[in-house]
């Protein structure tokens, strides 16, 4: 089974509608959004609309729920308020739409006598601003794997795309779990500029003993980054984001 997982678009259109288009391509037999839809950019409501129309199963960012605190506004915001211009854009159903996301997805797969738990969140299953980076201690995230019941854990927030295996197997046994972070659609912060995706492969010779029943693919996507930029520049938002997306950090 092939499933597409994506994070953090944060209402860049041009760089998620690169996106769709690959997917097309791809044809994965399901896609999941971690999150993060808004923020940072001028389309939230044509993001949230690409959502919905394709039935996107999708869970809540920190970003998209920012909205239950500023109100919607037509008018132009004045200098102090241009951190909240970002959410101020997105519209009253849009709004409705990010508010009543879950928090968590938890799909399991079962293979003859084993089973495969995966669990689907924006930052960690603890709180949805954690940030599970790569470099973080082995056993916190054992304890992290162990304590929610996840052999694959997939996740977004630090837009930082990384594929980690750790085994929580004893005396002996193996047991090995999958740490994924789906890095970024629309603000990628690893040096490559190019919208990011993971596509994975779950085989039916899936076990929780072996590593390599599931594999993962980040998937790299060229967009027009002059304009999703340029649109930054154009707008209330601070000329720094411009920057962001043209680095890539």
């Amino acid at each position: 089974m092939k499933i597409a997982l994506f994070s953090d678009i944060h209402a860049n259109l041009p760089a998620f509608e690169a996106v769709l288009e690959d997917l097309e391509k791809q044809k994965p037999d399901a896609v999941y959004c971690l999150g993060d839809l808004i923020g940072y950019n001028v389309w939230p409501n044509q993001v949230i609309e690409h959502i919905r129309k394709r039935g996107i199963a999708t869970i809540a960012g920190n970003h998209d729920l920012k909205v239950s605190k500023i109100l919607p506004s037509a008018g132009a915001c004045s200098t102090d308020q241009r951190s909240d211009y970002a959410y101020k854009l997105v519209g009253q159903k849009e709004r409705d739409y990010l508010l009543t996301l879950p928090r968590h997805l938890k799909l399991e797969f079962q293979f003859g006598k084993d089973h495969l738990n995966m669990l689907l969140v924006h930052g960690s299953p603890r709180s949805i601003n954690e940030y599970l980076l790569e470099e973080l201690p082995e056993q916190y995230m054992l304890d992290l794997v162990t304590e929610f019941k996840a052999d694959i854990l997939c996740f977004g927030h630090s837009h930082k795309p990384y594929h980690r295996i750790i085994n929580s197997g004893k005396d002996g046994g193996d047991h090995y779990h999958h740490l994924i972070n789906t890095g970024s659609v629309g603000k990628p912060k690893d040096g490559d500029s190019r919208a990011c995706y993971v596509m994975l492969t779950i085989n039916q010779s899936a076990t929780t003993t072996s590593a390599d029943g599931v594999q993962v693919e980040f998937m790299r996507v060229k967009y027009d980054i002059e304009k999703a930029a340029q649109a930054i520049e154009l707008s209330m938002l601070s000329d720094a984001l411009a920057d962001n997306l043209r680095k890539a950090y």
